[in-house]
């Protein structure tokens, strides 16, 4: 059976198809534009594995999670897409929050205690609840890749995997808003408490 997210702020909906999960973006109207938008649909590729078995206490940027590995179970009939990709020491991995069931458009992020628009921190309450870290890439055993520093949840669905390529990836002289003021807090508080917690 799928989730039912709240009807004023739908987003992100896991369902069965034919046996198969998929999952359907549908649009987030708050009332600011008058673009249409339609919904998208979206097959996950695979499977992230990782440690953590609930929200609090995860790492909150591949940083916290620095040393901690897990893998990705790719789905086979994506298999050949896989050419390659052990040369790059490092990959970007697109995903979905799927255990968070409605989003928002203030939220109070971690790291810091005042109220933020959803689009200045990471926070996973999006509303296509689309996350997305670099993670160190060890190994490649056919379908399976072994990955290091990890900050997602145990079974999180996977949509896409992009090399990291620092060229393209890294910027000079840039800003880094409300953010300036938690810069350098240990790694070991990168840790996620149980604020978006569903």
């Amino acid at each position: 059976a799928g989730l039912r997210a709240a009807p004023a702020a739908r987003c992100l909906l896991r369902k069965r198809f034919r046996g198969e999960h998929f999952i359907e973006a549908a649009p987030f109207r708050a009332g600011c534009t008058d673009m249409p938008l339609d919904p998208i649909a979206m097959t996950p590729i695979g499977v992230i594995h990782t440690p953590f078995l609930q929200t609090r206490d995860t790492p909150i940027q591949p940083l916290g999670g620095q040393g901690v590995r897990g893998s990705i179970v790719l789905d086979p009939a994506y298999a050949d897409g896989l050419a390659d990709i052990d040369g790059f020491s490092h990959l970007t991995l697109v995903y979905c929050f799927d255990r968070i069931r409605a989003p928002a458009l203030r939220v109070v992020p971690f790291m810091d205690t005042q109220e933020r628009g959803i689009f200045a921190p990471r926070a996973p309450k999006r509303p296509n609840r689309i996350g997305l870290s670099t993670v160190r890439l060890l190994a490649v055993k056919g379908c399976v890749l072994e990955i290091e520093d990890v900050d997602m949840l145990d079974g999180t669905p996977l949509l896409d995997i992009k090399p990291f390529y620092p060229r393209y990836d890294n910027r000079q002289d840039v800003r880094i808003g409300w953010l300036e003021r938690a810069k350098d807090l240990p790694v070991e508080q990168l840790r996620a408490d149980g604020r978006f917690a569903d």
